[in-house]
């Protein structure tokens, strides 16, 4: 089994890279991969450079954020050389920056939550480091005050549903712009192969879209993908099988993984998702 699309404390899982390892050792999983997002830091850690835990084989692979037609949307990219990945993570990633990104969301954030006349205690919020999302920490102190529940309506069902219909959706109310912060989907296409990487569309289903396979189309009009996250928890039975016969029809290459983050998902497993994600090693005929 397999699960390549893991986060770390590298960017906003909850895990190190040596706890990662230990679990995935664990579950005995043959091959893995750690996405962590627009960053390949995890690669220089102890605990990969010097591996003496992880049995299976490890994919060097990142997830990048990406921008197309307005909408921001997350590339994987397997097989990369991390160093090119990291030098150009730095014009759009650097703490610095990433500082900067953070304050000015949480206050786009806390203004919009005030014109909605919604409670919070700004003192409870605390703000993760920059590779983090405040807004989660904000949704958080949100869902402790009941009397938010009626405002915030199907938000409340899970941080997932607050993301990408409210906080990455531009007709939102709740819309919060890092779209300005993010390179164009061929910029982060382009960089991938530079690296020597495959470049995947990310859990296409988990953005929400009106009509994914169209959306697939078009991003490959744009410029070509490689292959899709075709197994990955968002996606029910049939939106994998659906995904499973695009893949095959298009000549486009497969993945798939938990999208591990850690306590942000706890209903999320390593090498399962929800229970119910088994990905067999046979669909890597792209290593």
């Amino acid at each position: 089994m397999i699960d390549l699309h893991i986060h770390t404390t590298y960017s906003d899982g909850d895990k190190s890279v040596e706890e990662i390892l230990k679990m995935c050792e664990d579950k005995k999983l043959e091959y893995i991969s750690i996405t962590d997002h627009n960053t390949c830091k995890q690669y220089n850690d102890k605990a990969l450079k010097n591996n003496k835990i992880f049995s299976g084989k490890i994919i060097k692979g990142t997830e990048l954020n990406a921008v197309f037609q307005d909408k921001n949307i997350e590339v994987l990219g397997y097989d990369i050389n991390p160093n090119i990945i990291n030098e150009w993570c730095q014009g759009y990633y650097s703490e610095e920056k990433l500082e900067e990104q953070q304050e000015i969301c949480y206050r786009r954030l806390l203004d919009i939550c005030d014109k909605q006349g919604l409670k919070y205690d700004e003192s409870k919020i605390i703000k993760p480091k920059a590779t983090g999302y405040v807004e989660i920490s904000i949704y958080e102190e949100l869902m402790k005050h009941k009397e938010n529940y009626k405002i915030l309506g199907e938000f409340t069902e899970s941080l997932g549903v607050f993301f990408r219909k409210g906080l990455a959706n531009p007709k939102s109310t709740y819309f919060v712009n890092r779209i300005e912060f993010r390179p164009k989907y061929k910029e982060v296409i382009d960089i991938i192969h530079k690296s020597g990487g495959k470049a995947f569309l990310a859990h296409p289903f988990e953005y929400k879209f009106k009509d994914t396979m169209e959306f697939i189309n078009d991003l490959r009009k744009e410029k070509e993908l490689d292959g899709i996250e075709c197994f990955h928890p968002s996606a029910n039975t049939e939106q994998r099988n659906i995904l499973v016969d695009y893949a095959k029809n298009n000549d486009l290459y497969m993945c798939g993984g938990s999208d591990y983050h850690g306590s942000s998902k706890p209903d999320i497993e390593i090498g399962a998702g929800r229970g119910d994600l088994s990905i067999s090693k046979e669909i890597l005929n792209w290593l």
